[in-house]
């Protein structure tokens, strides 16, 4: 299909050439013959006619006046389209590979990994082999950022075997190894769910693959214990850490912190909170959303309200997860106005609510039955696209129409209709069953 331009081009020369017949017909002598006379009842076009092909031709003769940088533009950008909407994975195979030396293409990130995404998605494992290991050989297999794309691409297309190979065989491309390559390998079998595989690849990094190990490659491990479950392993891998000269970080101390807390191992948690202070490394927004989230399990909401005053003193401004654990622990305990004075104190402090904290709120409103702030609340975030869960508006829908808010609850029922993906048949068969027994039952 030609483009708008070439089009243009296209009727440009055809009036030219028509011109052209036009004033060479003028200027012929006249013969006396009709022109519809019979030495012309065979031919398919006058002399000189202006066919298709030759407007062509003219079209792509005028193309030799471009720049090269504006030609090679129009050139490649076709290339992304196909590759953009081209659905049959066999196409979209080929012409990516015909196209492995395209700069324009290797070095589109986005293109090369919604390829690879596609593919996968499609089931072709096979192909996504073939053009990653294609791309490897390539010169720039011998850049280590291009190898931590290969890595990463292999993860998300779930092929973490290939992920690791690949970083086991970057010398053979001329690649270097570094702790940049050996952290995204980790990632991709911890994502994987490998965990004695990216256990051995951290313990051979140093000896096996010449790789010196960072706090990235350290901190990895640790959430890799933590996520086992194996709090003494995760505790002794921040130990080793210290030995190998690599010092723990808020995100070492944050993690450990969580997990014990979440174990229920208080004490410890503590400790690495004044262990963290001890040696000089400042808690950041996460450490104190870890702190807050422990004290609220443990119904100990006003010591969690008094640890975001100590935010704003350090210069830490609370998000919307801390002031959702605040106004959850105060609901909890049964501080009703306390938990909405909190939630009437976030927009002057600077933090707008969000789905979450819309959510808690209309959930625990309707537990303590102030169905008419429920109502507002609930109302202002479906208008903001925000809507609560199918069992809030149950109760939501209940309470008002026990408290003959038949109005408010055709209210909530309209913007629950209008939502988008919409709640399921069976979902919406309930809401409209509150209302209609409602109606009925008075």
């Amino acid at each position: 299909m030609l483009s708008l331009g070439a089009i243009r081009k296209l009727c440009a020369a055809f009036d030219a050439v028509a011109l052209t017949v036009i004033a060479a017909g003028l200027s012929r002598p006249p013969t006396g013959r009709h022109p519809f006379s019979s030495a012309h009842a065979h031919s398919p076009h006058p002399p000189d006619f202006p066919t298709i092909a030759a407007c062509r031709a003219a079209v792509s003769a005028s193309k030799g006046s471009r720049s090269p940088a504006a030609a090679a533009k129009e050139e490649q950008q076709p290339l992304l389209l196909r590759i953009k909407h081209e659905l049959d994975p066999e196409r979209l195979y080929e012409l990516f590979r015909a196209n492995a030396h395209n700069r324009l293409l290797v070095e589109n990130r986005f293109a090369f990994e919604d390829t690879v995404a596609r593919l996968a998605a499609a089931r072709r494992n096979d192909l996504v082999e073939e053009i990653l290991e294609q791309h490897k050989a390539l010169p720039q297999g011998r850049r280590e950022g291009f190898v931590v794309r290969i890595i990463g691409l292999y993860g998300k297309a779930g092929m973490p075997d290939h992920a690791l190979r690949t970083f086991q065989e970057m010398e053979m491309y001329g690649c270097p190894r570094t702790a940049k390559s050996l952290n995204a390998a980790m990632k991709v079998l911890l994502r994987a769910r490998l965990f004695d595989e990216a256990l051995s690849l951290f313990e051979e990094g140093s000896q096996k693959y010449g790789v010196e190990l960072d706090d990235i490659s350290y901190n990895t491990v640790v959430k890799m214990f933590c996520d086992m479950g194996k709090l003494r392993a995760a505790y002794q891998a921040m130990q080793k850490m210290e030995e190998a000269g690599v010092r723990p970080d808020v995100i070492t101390y944050t993690t450990l912190m969580a997990a014990f807390y979440n174990c229920g191992q208080r004490e410890i948690g503590d400790g690495l909170w004044n262990l963290m202070r001890l040696r000089g490394c400042n808690p950041t927004l996460a450490s104190y959303n870890v702190r807050i989230q422990f004290l609220i399990n443990r119904r100990r909401g006003w010591q969690a309200n008094d640890l975001v005053r100590k935010m704003h003193a350090a210069g830490i401004k609370p998000d919307e997860i801390s002031y959702n654990l605040i106004i959850k622990g105060f609901f909890m305990m049964g501080e009703h106005e306390m938990a909405k004075t909190v939630f009437g104190a976030m927009h002057g402090r600077g933090c707008k609510p969000n789905n979450k904290v819309y959510q808690t709120m209309v959930h625990y409103l309707c537990e303590k039955r102030d169905f008419d702030l429920a109502f507002r609340l609930c109302k202002d975030s479906m208008e903001k696209n925000w809507f609560p869960s199918a069992t809030t508006i149950v109760q939501l829908l209940k309470g008002l129409m026990a408290i003959s808010k038949d109005r408010n609850a055709r209210e909530i029922m309209m913007l629950v209709a209008g939502r988008k993906p919409s709640y399921s048949d069976d979902e919406m068969k309930v809401f409209k069953d509150i209302l209609s027994h409602g109606n009925t039952g008075r």
